[in-house]
């Protein structure tokens, strides 16, 4: 059994099918850590610096609601660390699962689409390749 499961989630509605899966895969002892990392977006000679960092502010707020929402999906009972992060996701959440010593990351195989998918780009991929822990990839039923 795994007691430390880490999600990462990126507010895509695809991540509720994760939450089934965790469940029966942790222990009453558990802890479930759910994370959502924010893009850092750079300034370059085109862009106002100022609204950069507005931008990478906003994107640190929804960040710290794709956590809360996830959270609140699971039944009660479960013992849930949110952390909300800004950084490349997928090496943040290689770097979160190493920091919070997990034994298993649960992620989903889609996430969101567009142009959120192409600033992001494919980051279950990337973390399935960069992974030291064992990694569970969700694909949309």
């Amino acid at each position: 059994m795994y007691k430390k499961i880490l999600i990462p989630t990126d507010g895509s509605t695809y991540v509720d099918q994760v939450i089934d899966r965790v469940t029966n895969l942790i222990p009453a002892d558990g802890q479930i850590i759910i994370l959502s990392v924010a893009p850092q977006l750079h300034s370059n000679t085109f862009q106002r610096k100022d609204r950069i960092q507005e931008l990478n502010e906003e994107l640190l707020e929804e960040a710290i609601e794709n956590v809360e929402n996830l959270e609140k999906k699971f039944p009660e009972g479960y013992n849930i660390k949110t952390i909300a992060k800004t950084g490349y996701p997928a090496d943040t959440i290689n770097n979160v699962a190493q920091e919070e010593n997990v034994d298993l990351i649960v992620i989903s195989a889609s996430g969101k689409s567009g142009f959120r998918k192409f600033v992001i780009g494919s980051v279950a991929e990337k973390v399935l390749k960069i992974s030291k822990v064992d990694v569970l990839l969700v694909h949309k039923n």
